[in-house]
């Protein structure tokens, strides 16, 4: 576990190459007399580490001859344009095409300049040649498993690549994937967007909830969701069934996995059970204690709705607008009332309409809430989800959409992992769990 959660095969070290490779060559050809013309760099730098510091920089700051100095930012390197770009290609040639069509700048009459025009993409694809293939590894009962992509669901798609699921559907019968946070963030992406490339559509959705989760969204500050409290997880109960029917809207069959840690109290778990009954399909999960037979009711219930009838249908169709999707989405999976821009976001909007046509979008928001703002968990009160930005990636074909404070490059928090991590003398790693 602790190799997955590092370096792993260094594909995410690869896409950070790639992505500088291509910010390097961008002033590099500006520094060089700027023969297309850049009158506005939108391709930004990333690094895979959370750094508020690189949220906003100088550079260009040598005082050499051509160099301008200008102001750029880092993404972390899960939300890098070609992270999704990986996650989304079919193939190697695909990706070539996606990496080319990168839209990297922009000239004073606004026509878009790519990683194409940079004649860029060859040595980007040859920097990602091995980080394509997918990566197989084995559970702790040796089981396969593929794990490949790895685009956060709250700033990103939040799903691995559609390469390493087509091979897990050519060799597998049943194929379990996972989309990042909650339903409203990872299985929204995975429907509108992933799906729509891969050209399938899950035949059951597992959902998964805790007893300390569902009373965290019933108004129980963290450090008291293990004590028992029956009124909040019957408030938080709300949020589940929210997501449970935001599944259903897509004409898919869910069902709910109550994740039981070792603390719950089997009376909290009877009155969820109860308060699930006639709403939803549900089982117990014990595979953390028991391993694999502890999910035996679960992967025979996901057995039984996977012969079910399904009638999948994505939220919007791709030819509606760029404000019409976002609200397809606010509206109808987080239950907004309504949807807000910033003026200037608005003026992007009409910028990169014709580009974008049929593009689905991705909306970045906080995991915390249906809201965009993380603090409102109850989300009883009609709420407005406020746009900040928009971005066109052309290469992995789709539009971003930033919702209130959602931050592409986080920062660290007060105590950091970092600090509880070390290594003994035997080599052996500690702290990451």
């Amino acid at each position: 576990m602790e190799e997955i959660n590092l370096h792993f095969t260094g594909d995410i070290h690869a896409i950070t190459s790639a992505n500088n490779l291509l910010s390097a060559i961008i002033d590099n050809h500006i520094f060089q007399g700027n023969e297309l013309d850049f009158d506005k760099v939108v391709w930004k730098r990333c690094l895979d580490l959370n750094d508020r510091a690189l949220r906003k920089v100088q550079i260009n700051l040598s005082g050499e001859k051509n160099m301008i100095p200008r102001e750029d930012s880092f993404d972390i390197t899960v939300a890098s344009e070609i992270m999704a770009i990986l996650c989304l290609a079919t193939s190697l040639e695909d990706l070539k095409r996606r990496l080319g069509n990168i839209i990297v700048g922009y000239t004073k009459e606004n026509k878009p300049i790519t990683c194409h025009d940079l004649k860029a993409e060859g040595s980007l694809t040859v920097l990602l040649k091995d980080a394509i293939n997918p990566n197989i590894v084995q559970t702790i009962e040796n089981n396969p498993a593929l794990i490949h992509g790895g685009p956060f669901a709250n700033i990103a798609h939040g799903c691995n690549s559609i390469l390493a699921t087509k091979m897990a559907l050519k060799l597998g019968d049943y194929v379990v994937t996972e989309a990042g946070f909650g339903a409203d963030l990872g299985a929204e992406k995975f429907l509108d967007i992933k799906c729509r490339n891969l050209d399938a559509s899950p035949d059951a959705v597992v959902i998964v909830a805790t007893l300390r989760a569902l009373k965290y969204h019933g108004g129980v500050s963290k450090d008291k969701v293990t004590e028992k409290n029956e009124s909040a997880l019957k408030e938080g109960i709300n949020n589940l069934l929210k997501h449970v029917d935001n599944i259903k809207k897509y004409g898919l069959n869910p069902i709910v996995a109550i994740n039981k840690f070792e603390t719950d109290a089997d009376e909290e778990i009877e009155m969820l059970k109860e308060l699930l009954d006639n709403k939803v399909e549900y089982s117990l999960l014990e595979n953390w204690a028991k391993g694999s037979v502890g999910a035996i009711d679960l992967a025979e219930k996901v057995v039984k709705i996977c012969e079910k009838s399904k009638n999948f249908k994505p939220i919007y169709e791709l030819d509606l607008s760029i404000k019409e999707k976002i609200e397809a989405v606010a509206k109808n999976i987080y239950g907004a009332s309504g949807v807000e821009y910033w003026d200037e976001v608005l003026l992007e909007i009409d910028k990169i309409e014709s580009l974008a046509k049929n593009m689905p979008v991705c909306i970045a928001k906080t995991q915390y809430s249906f809201s965009d703002d993380p603090k409102n968990l109850l989300c009883k009160d009609p709420f407005i989800i406020h746009i900040n930005s928009v971005e066109i990636k052309n290469g992995a074909e789709f539009v971003v959409a930033k919702t209130g404070k959602i931050m592409t490059m986080p920062g660290l928090p007060k105590i950091p992992a970092a600090e509880q991590i070390d290594i003994d003398e035997n080599g052996n790693i500690i702290g990451i769990f």
